[in-house]
């Protein structure tokens, strides 16, 4: 990279997911403009062209005449909607970028976090009672004697 004094102008913008928003934001604002014109311009193309006759002609012939300006004016306008709606999708994908890659850290971190616990287990702490006392003391119908020998007094259900 070279110490240029005057970097990219869109340098900043790119950086920051908000300037990136509000700069694609403008452009559509300034295409939409420029679409409300081009239709107002369609329109007033297909009524001069329809009514635009020369001798001889029959009724249909004017209307097919302009058929391919309107088609190509319709064309351009079609491709207009499609370029604000992909500035639309644009932004949203620019912020979501952003949005992954906190996650990612995020996540990355979460997983390194889960390896060490993973590779060095924490022992066990040894309860002060025995194992039986402490599960047939806190949940009566659980732990005791795993054998029909240890049954002792044990009264059946």
């Amino acid at each position: 990279m070279s110490s240029n004094p005057n970097p990219a102008p869109l340098r900043d913008v790119a950086q920051n997911p908000e300037a990136t928003a509000r700069y694609l934001a403008d452009i559509q604002r300034v295409l939409l403009d420029i679409g409300k014109n081009l239709e107002t311009l369609a329109i007033e193309t297909r009524v001069h062209l329809r009514k635009t006759h020369v001798e001889g002609d029959r009724w249909y012939h004017a209307r097919l005449r302009a058929l391919p300006v309107e088609k190509a004016l319709k064309d351009v306008l079609a491709n207009l909607n499609g370029l604000t709606e992909g500035l639309e999708k644009s932004a949203y994908k620019r912020r979501a970028h952003d949005e992954v890659v906190v996650n990612t850290a995020r996540s990355r971190k979460e997983k390194e976090l889960e390896k060490q616990r993973k590779k060095n287990p924490q022992p066990l702490q040894a309860a002060p009672e025995s194992p039986q006392q402490g599960a047939l003391g806190s949940n009566p119908g659980y732990g005791g004697p795993t054998s029909i020998y240890g049954l002792g007094g044990r009264e059946s259900a």
